[in-house]
């Protein structure tokens, strides 16, 4: 199995987020066994959030990664709880609680990963704690995922919209030919901040609609000629990376239905005609799946979390180009 790779995931320090009104006015946010029900809360300060660095490990647990910019790397840390808060207008904001612990097991952080974002100096009441589904919801926010809508290429070549496929489906795939599909997820998160949807006009990659896919989603781009410098031509490049305004775009605003396609092994198949990573099971991701899919870990977890599923991966700073749509677009015809 391939090394864990880091996760970077927008957090707020608890000591940010102070309870402004309720039994725990004027503490800062804590652990979910000292938190009382309709207290409100809100974010000191106008900055915004923090990125905490996380490795997921082979046996659940979480490490803080060495390029993480808040937190000490090598520390654990446990999730403690997912939150759910109700603003003054009635919108719920979810968000999970991260505890960091050092080696002799004594907690050193407490911090919010909200679903969305937080607004400043905004009341935000607790009107949630769920002690035992933190872990599955942590889960499918690294889930690469398609939007409602999205065209997926079958074995006939016919195109299926993604909420209409079932399990046992029939999917062209890039490197492997015909696949069965053996699941298909489906989450509802609000389109904001880093959970908006990625939106790819339809051309900017020889898509033939817009193609709306999760900001970690990977795109596949063989090059014909190396454009953009990596030194290869196959490459596995974030939707997010290539954001650009006004071509490739975030689709904020009310909420967005994702679902996540799932193979016997990680597959590169076409959603608009672009070639686009299926469900990758790794140590995170896995918590995600359905208990009567554990056997599916157990017989294929090592195709999925091999290191030719991340070997393709581009960095950041190769993509930094207002032009690298245009860019992947020639690269990949020329």
């Amino acid at each position: 199995m391939s090394a864990p790779r880091s996760q970077s995931l927008p957090i707020y320090p608890a000591d940010r987020l102070r309870a402004v009104d309720g039994a725990n006015s004027g503490d800062p946010l804590s652990f979910a066994a000292e938190l009382i029900l309709d207290d409100s809360y809100a974010l000191e300060g106008d900055a915004g959030p923090a990125r905490l660095a996380l490795l997921a490990h082979p046996d659940g647990s979480f490490t803080i990664a060495p390029d993480t910019a808040v937190g000490t790397p090598g520390h654990r840390v446990h999730l403690d709880s997912a939150l759910t808060f109700m603003s003054n207008d009635g919108q719920t904001a979810d968000a999970i609680l991260l505890v960091e612990v050092d080696a002799t097991g004594h907690a050193t952080g407490v911090n919010l990963h909200p679903f969305t974002a937080l607004a400043p100096k905004t009341e935000y009441r607790l009107v949630g704690i769920d002690l035992s589904d933190a872990a599955r919801k942590f889960a499918q926010l690294a889930c690469v995922s398609f939007t409602r809508g999205t065209h997926i290429t079958l074995a006939t070549g016919a195109q299926r919209r993604v909420e209409d496929l079932v399990a046992g489906d029939r999917v062209l795939t890039r490197d492997a030919g015909v696949q069965p599909l053996r699941w298909i997820g489906q989450s509802t998160q609000r389109a904001t901040g880093d959970f908006a949807p990625i939106r790819i006009a339809a051309g900017v990659l020889n898509n033939a609609e817009d193609l709306l896919v999760s900001p970690d989603h990977r795109l596949f781009i063989y090059q014909r000629s190396d454009r953009v410098g990596a030194g290869r031509a196959e490459l596995l490049i974030k939707a997010r990376h290539l954001l650009n305004g006004t071509t490739i775009t975030k689709a904020e605003g009310g909420f967005v239905d994702y679902f996540q396609l799932l193979f016997d092994r990680h597959q590169i198949i076409y959603a608009e005609g672009i070639a686009a990573e299926s469900t990758l099971i790794d140590s995170r991701t896995k918590l995600a799946l359905p208990d009567d899919l554990m056997h599916l870990l157990s017989e294929s977890a090592a195709c999925h979390d091999s290191a030719r599923a991340n070997e393709f991966d581009v960095s950041e700073n190769l993509l930094r180009r207002a032009d690298i749509a245009e860019i992947l677009r020639m690269a990949s015809t020329r």
